[in-house]
């Protein structure tokens, strides 16, 4: 299964509502940045990573794809996964101005496309090349309802509709004003509004410092919080950690770390209970598995970030053991030809072969922008 062309695309989404926005980013559409792999027997494999579609920094990323990675990947196996992945990660080139941001996300839509190619090759979903599923339901948890922009009606209408109408009994609500206390005040009203059986997990964003978290944490301590998302920014491993030793709502974290390396460091300072890998920040596939283990090594539970979406993760997420929930947000599911549907709280196991990353032709025409 030789590869003949690397062929990158970036597609902008609108967002759920024309815009949303958390503590520290507002956007209006979702970046769908990646590459389109073609082998020599002319099978194909998409693969790509999840930005806030600013074209510019998008072009960077299609950029390293064509200029510096396709040389490198014409000709080869593309079955050949972990040797391919180690070929691109550690270019020394590429590793000198690399190791994360930019080159990292390219090589995470690379090796998606490739994990993607060689189970439409087997004529299997991905779950079922990887292994096989561990469970028959995925449960889902609704984060689309919780955005910090939306008003407390808005917040508590959404929240309602999820739980009453949609079947969740998972909801996740964005925190991070400059008073804690107007959080605490919108999550209460959502308790009460959809009662004591849902489980709400909180998602700051990297926005406050430790003894904001820490105040916060003690207000809300009856609340029943899940887990507290990235309540700091995103590599204060020594922060969390000691926001970890101080109170007894979990800390969750991960869509902000590159490396298996950079979860290592959480995990081994205490400084996390849910790891959230993402397989468009990580290096793919390949990374994602490495982080996913070493998070079952400690007995910890892998929540994944649905930078793309879900169209990945659910596939991981059916297949590994440490994981039983996914986040959901539904903003470009419907353009792809297999979408990370979820009924009644469950997300639907994939059944067509491929990694569910195969996107519309009608979308790739309508929200393709070009490449320079």
């Amino acid at each position: 299964m030789r590869i003949a062309r690397i062929e990158p695309f970036i597609l902008h989404i609108p967002v759920t509502g024309g815009s949303i926005a958390d503590s520290t980013h507002r956007i209006s559409h979702w970046g769908v940045v990646g590459t389109k792999i073609v082998s020599e027997d002319g099978l194909t494999g998409y693969g790509f990573t999840g930005t806030h579609a600013d074209l510019p920094s998008d072009r960077l990323i299609t950029s390293c794809i064509s200029d510096c990675y396709a040389s490198l990947l014409i000709g080869e196996d593309a079955s050949d996964h972990q040797r391919l992945w180690t070929k691109l990660a550690r270019y020394p080139s590429l590793q000198w101005v690399g190791r994360a941001g930019i080159t990292h996300l390219a090589l995470a839509a690379v090796d998606v496309a490739l994990w993607d190619l060689a189970a439409k090759k087997a004529g299997v979903p991905l779950w079922s090349h990887l292994g096989g599923a561990r469970t028959n339901a995925l449960e889902a948890y609704n984060t689309d309802i919780g955005w910090l922009s939306f008003s407390l009606e808005d917040l508590l209408k959404g929240s309602a509709k999820a739980v009453e109408e949609d079947g969740f009994t998972r909801l996740k609500i964005k925190v991070g004003h400059d008073d804690p206390n107007i959080d605490v005040e919108r999550l209460a009203a959502v308790r009460k509004r959809v009662g004591s059986k849902v489980r709400i997990a909180i998602d700051g964003n990297g926005k406050w410092d430790l003894p904001t978290c820490q105040r916060f944490c003690a207000l809300a301590r009856d609340l029943d919080i899940y887990w507290f998302e990235e309540p700091m920014w995103y590599d204060d491993v020594s922060s969390h950690a000691k926001l970890a030793r101080n109170t007894s709502i979990p800390i969750a974290l991960g869509e902000q770390l590159y490396t298996v390396d950079a979860f290592r460091a959480f995990l081994d300072a205490g400084a996390v209970a849910y790891v959230q890998p993402d397989v468009t920040r990580l290096g793919g596939v390949t990374e994602y598995i490495q982080v996913a283990d070493l998070a079952l090594a400690h007995r910890l539970p892998v929540v994944p970030h649905a930078g793309e979406m879900s169209q990945v993760h659910v596939h991981m997420s059916y297949w590994h053991p440490a994981s039983t929930i996914l986040e959901y947000i539904p903003w470009i599911k419907d353009h792809f030809e297999e979408p990370a549907n979820v009924v009644g709280g469950i997300f639907n196991q994939p059944q067509q072969a491929g990694a569910s990353t195969t996107p519309l032709s009608a979308s790739m025409e309508r929200f393709g922008k070009s490449l320079r």
